[in-house]
């Protein structure tokens, strides 16, 4: 990888330790997002006609995703980042791995919720594979929310601050990168070799990953292969003073809910993206293992173009000459506009039609997601902005567990995508409208330090 390198640098070797967050970023998203194309395979094979059951292993995912965002930065704070980071990624390739074994787990029953007609909620018993997947799923989530912090720690360890956004950019890029590869390489490896060899063959490279980590990061102060010079350079920035802080001195904060319920109402449909297109144009066009992958790689790259163009039109709007509060609110009003043709998305006869309108409104979410975390630097001292961002990713997975629950019911009684989209179409104006109230002017708010005698960590 070519590095950008500052002449009073002195050396590259943080950009190296970049591009091993740039490959962990696209291993994430491969395990994730593989059982989502694998799902029409999957429910044919294991007979889950009741989609429920798939509902409730997407579930178990987002479950473990929203415990992991509670405990991840704090065990990696404590254990170190070189081993936390290693233990983090082999549990998800472990259990990214093991869902090539899932079927042949122990018939052991494994609770998931559902929507009841009788009392709203209720338990329904996952037996067989759908068990064992479950489970799997649940261990990639807590092994993969342990990605993004321990991504964002090494960054502010090897960089100095005028280069973190660059390589935060560069590594976040990785998660692109494994959305366009999955539907590339999951349906070859699936028709070469059995679905069974697209799980094996994806989690194995978490571990070949590992070693490299293993074998390439130290402490800047501690790699025999940085240079004093490229050392003085990361270490360049006065020190960063250690003030944590908790959670309880956050959520007192419009500020804190505004960005936590954006998060809770926008990041489920993020999800139902990742882990419900494939079934959409299945049911819609008939597309399997062989067809499906150029739809989905398009989608991916509409994507990609709404990531930095959502981030663009804010800071266009910004220079010239509009207040941050009305350059960001606009920006993320465009972004909502944008998802409302979904609507059409399942009267579309031509699959192109529907790929594009699905690929406007992936493109429209990552513009709005752009967006919205640049709420909390906009809104939050530095030193607060790591845990108001732990905070609203539990919030988004606990949002996508509620929405898990919803697909899987309308699915299961309707068959059709119509009033899903109808949600997705409504979420972002629901949750702009909600950030306005609750923040109208985006004001900066105080958040007290923690105080050193405290020894409190901060929650990311």
């Amino acid at each position: 990888m070519s590095a950008p390198s500052s002449p009073s640098s002195g050396g590259y070797y943080r950009w190296v330790i970049c591009t091993l967050l740039l490959f962990a970023a696209t291993i994430n998203y491969v395990d994730r997002q593989i059982i989502g194309i694998l799902k029409p395979t999957l429910t044919q094979q294991f007979g889950w006609s009741d989609e429920q059951i798939y509902a409730g292993i997407v579930f178990s995912f987002q479950l473990a995703y929203a415990i992991g965002m509670l405990v991840a930065g704090r065990i990696i704070d404590r254990i170190g980042l070189r081993l936390g980071f290693a233990i983090f990624i082999g549990v998800w390739s472990a259990a990214a791995a093991g869902h090539a074994l899932a079927h042949k787990l122990p018939d052991f029953g494994l609770p998931a919720l559902v929507i009841s007609d009788k009392i709203g909620v209720a338990y329904i018993t996952l037996t067989g594979a759908a068990a064992g997947f479950a489970l799997m799923r649940f261990l990639l989530g807590l092994g993969e929310a342990g990605n993004f912090p321990a991504a964002i720690k090494t960054v502010a360890e090897w960089f100095p601050k005028k280069e973190r956004a660059l390589a935060t950019g560069i590594f976040n890029s990785g998660t692109n990168i494994g959305a366009l590869l999955t539907p590339i390489i999951v349906p070859w490896m699936t028709l070469q070799w059995g679905w069974e060899w697209a799980f094996l063959g994806t989690g194995l490279i978490g571990f070949a990953w590992i070693l490299w980590w293993w074998a390439s990061y130290r402490s800047p102060e501690e790699h025999p292969r940085l240079k004093p010079a490229e050392l003085a350079y990361i270490r360049s920035d006065p020190p960063d003073p250690i003030t944590p802080v908790k959670w309880r001195r956050l959520v007192g904060h419009r500020q804190t809910w505004a960005f936590a319920l954006g998060k809770f109402l926008t990041d489920p449909i993020w999800w139902l993206y990742l882990f419900w297109i494939p079934d959409f144009l299945n049911r819609q066009y008939g597309l399997d293992l062989k067809s499906i992958g150029l739809p989905l790689v398009v989608i991916c790259l509409l994507a990609d173009v709404g990531s930095s163009g959502g981030g663009w039109l804010s800071s266009r709007l910004l220079k010239n000459g509009l207040t941050t509060n009305k350059a960001r609110k606009t920006a993320m009003l465009v972004c909502a506009l944008c998802v409302v043709p979904i609507l059409a998305a399942t009267h579309a006869q031509n699959l192109w039609v529907a790929v594009v309108l699905v690929g406007l409104a992936a493109a429209a979410h990552q513009g709005w997601s752009a967006n919205l975390f640049t709420l909390t630097s906009d809104m939050f001292p530095r030193h607060a902005v790591g845990s108001v961002v732990g905070i609203g990713g539990m919030s988004g997975a606990v949002g996508g567990m509620v929405l898990a629950l919803i697909v899987g019911e309308v699915l299961q009684r309707t068959g059709k995508y119509d009033l899903l989209w109808v949600i997705a179409a409504s979420a972002y104006l629901v949750a702009l409208l909600v950030i306005h109230l609750l923040v109208p002017r985006l004001e900066p708010v105080e958040v007290k330090e923690e105080p050193a005698a405290a020894g409190g960590s901060a929650a990311t």
